[in-house]
């Protein structure tokens, strides 16, 4: 329904991210390839961060970030299962970025963390590794869908996305 919703819209092109996993991109790329939409693969990700794992979207921009992606899926299957989530390491994502595109994990993400907790200069430090990993391919996640806690966190992202150059995508 969606797909074909976007088709009657005009919109060129549709991402389908599961969580952790990509078990319903081959029916999505038939369905949107029929409808004449663009499918985009990808999977929101848990990615280990200081005291728990933090969410990042991962798109996949062309064949190299989707053998990247599986790359990275298939070892937090094999290596990384934590409390039955298979869950990456930073390390890991190294030589595993190409053709990938990031977005911040919204309000799930590190950054937001590090933003909420009024901790600026550690989300700077964050968003600079991110933004060296995924060269021109990092967007700060900015959403308004009436959370606690949203508001300001928009406001925050957007300044540091200002200062720093990173992209910002609205998404929801």
């Amino acid at each position: 329904e969606l797909v074909e919703a976007c088709a009657r819209r005009g919109m060129p092109a549709l991402a389908l991210t599961d969580d952790s996993n990509v078990f319903a991109l081959l029916k999505f790329f038939k369905a949107a390839e029929s409808a004449g939409v663009q499918p985009i693969a990808g999977a929101d990700v848990w990615v280990q961060d200081a005291d728990e794992p933090a969410r990042m979207t991962l798109l996949c921009a062309d064949r190299a970030g989707y053998r990247n992606l599986c790359i990275l899926l298939s070892r937090a299957y094999a290596d990384g299962r934590q409390l039955d989530r298979p869950v990456l390491q930073r390390d890991w994502l190294p030589g595993h970025t190409e053709g990938l595109v990031a977005l911040s994990g919204g309000m799930d993400g590190d950054l937001a963390r590090l933003l909420l907790a009024g901790r600026t200069e550690t989300a700077e430090l964050h968003l600079r590794r991110w933004m060296r990993l995924f060269p021109d391919a990092y967007y700060l996640e900015l959403s308004r869908c009436g959370r606690p806690q949203e508001d300001l966190l928009t406001l925050a992202s957007a300044r540091l996305a200002e200062q720093l150059g990173c992209p910002a995508v609205t998404t929801n």
